[in-house]
């Protein structure tokens, strides 16, 4: 009960401040145990899947691959069964299944990116907030000496402490939120390479089908090019 009467006590003086830091925190909060959950998800079993998936494919099983892959979670999942869903019909136009795997994984990859934005902003705007909190307090206390006369500590006790609450709460804040945001990060570069790989074999598997003369390839003008199949890219940042 005090620890709780405390803390009510510190946000009441740290003034109105206080009030867009708590939503901050709030929002941050949120945002993290979404993310949290929906990468755990994302990229639990990647490598089991990408060898069940494959080993079904190559021996034909077409169709408990595409089970196997719908009734997965994750971007790599939904890699491998948009170009399933390709290979199940036994004829792709050229360059048709490079461009399901690439458009699919910007999909995804748009999907696990969300909520970073957010992520990064309270980040950078909390301590910024701590720090205009910084200000209003000090120029309280300014004004209480102006308005004495005299410089007297207790006249300006007040506005120094609300200077440093508010700091005090944007650090507490930023500090988490910005370790959160680059595990995140980290994460995500680790689905993104669990997502080349799986479209990488998915494109081998039919680049091999289609040299045994399983899977047709139709020709676009008339004409066909032989190339090695191209995986998933993420773009860059100059690309966006």
């Amino acid at each position: 009960m005090g620890s709780q009467y405390d803390l009510l006590t510190l946000f009441a003086d740290g003034g109105t401040m206080m009030y867009p830091l708590v939503i901050c925190s709030l929002v941050a909060l949120g945002v993290i145990i979404a993310k949290a959950w929906t990468l755990f998800a994302a990229h639990q079993g990647a490598a089991r899947l990408m060898a069940e998936v494959e080993e079904s494919a190559r021996s034909g099983r077409i169709e408990e691959a595409l089970e196997t892959a719908a009734a997965t979670p994750g971007p790599t999942a939904a890699i491998l069964f948009a170009g399933l869903r390709r290979i199940q019909r036994g004829t792709v136009r050229e360059g048709e299944m490079e461009h399901a795997v690439n458009t699919v994984g910007s999909i995804e990859l748009s999907f696990l990116e969300r909520g970073l934005v957010v992520l990064a902003t309270i980040a950078n705007v909390a301590p910024l907030m701590g720090f205009l909190g910084t200000v209003a307090g000090m120029i309280i206390a300014f004004d209480a000496i102006a308005e004495a006369g005299e410089v007297d500590p207790a006249l300006v006790a007040g506005g120094i402490k609300v200077a440093l609450l508010t700091t005090a709460a944007g650090l507490v804040i930023a500090i988490p939120v910005n370790i959160g945001y680059n595990f995140f990060v980290t994460r995500i570069d680790t689905l993104i390479l669990d997502m080349e790989t799986g479209s990488q074999r998915i494109l081998n598997i039919a680049w091999d089908m289609e040299k045994d003369g399983t899977l047709q390839v139709e020709a676009v003008n008339g004409r066909v090019e032989r190339a090695a199949p191209r995986a998933f890219e993420a773009p860059t940042p100059e690309q966006g």
